[in-house]
């Protein structure tokens, strides 16, 4: 968010935001993938299938990146067409998810604690 921001405002230019944030595209696709493998092994149910569209997004959303582009954000398409504030919408809704998520986590972990 910080870095969009910063684009937003003209303190960094595309090329050097898109390759600060397209080095995080990876690690976020696998760890939340490994995340929602988990909740299903483990048998949460419902943790999972809240997981599991934002897993599919991300997947998705890497998969489909076109020939040429140098990753899910891209320097030259980034001002074109408002992607940018497609691209600061979702990185709100992301935190937002991985805020709840968070203290749903943090509740798990302590009922589970307190019960035992």
């Amino acid at each position: 968010i910080i870095t969009l921001s910063d684009l937003e405002c003209d303190y960094i230019n595309a090329r050097s935001c898109c390759s600060k944030l397209n080095k995080w595209v990876v690690p976020e696709v696998i760890g939340h993938a490994v995340v929602t493998v988990l909740m299903l092994i483990s048998l949460h149910w419902f943790i999972f299938l809240l997981n599991l569209p934002v897993a599919t997004w991300n997947i998705y959303r890497y998969i489909m990146v076109p020939s040429g582009n140098m990753g899910v954000f891209d320097p030259t398409e980034i001002h074109n067409r408002g992607q940018l504030k497609s691209h600061m919408k979702e990185a709100m809704i992301k935190l937002g998810f991985h805020l709840l998520c968070f203290f749903m986590y943090l509740y798990r972990l302590v009922s589970k604690i307190a019960s035992q």
